[in-house]
């Protein structure tokens, strides 16, 4: 196997660097209040099921507990 020239490793490396598309402050800041309100959406969602399946199930253990 051929060592890899480090020099010519390097130049390659800054070259697809350069290729990067970074994203813009607007776009990081929005990306991240969605990433926010979605988390949220989703545990609230999950706090409600977990709501409904517990009252469901004590109701039917009380049902038929007596």
């Amino acid at each position: 196997m051929a060592m890899a020239n480090p020099l010519k490793f390097l130049q390659q490396v800054r070259a697809e660097i350069a290729k990067v598309v970074w994203p813009t402050r607007r776009e990081v800041l929005l990306t991240t209040v969605m990433v926010f309100v979605m988390a949220s959406l989703t545990a609230v969602f999950f706090f409600f099921v977990d709501w409904l399946i517990r009252t469901g199930l004590t109701t039917i253990l009380t049902f038929f507990g007596q």
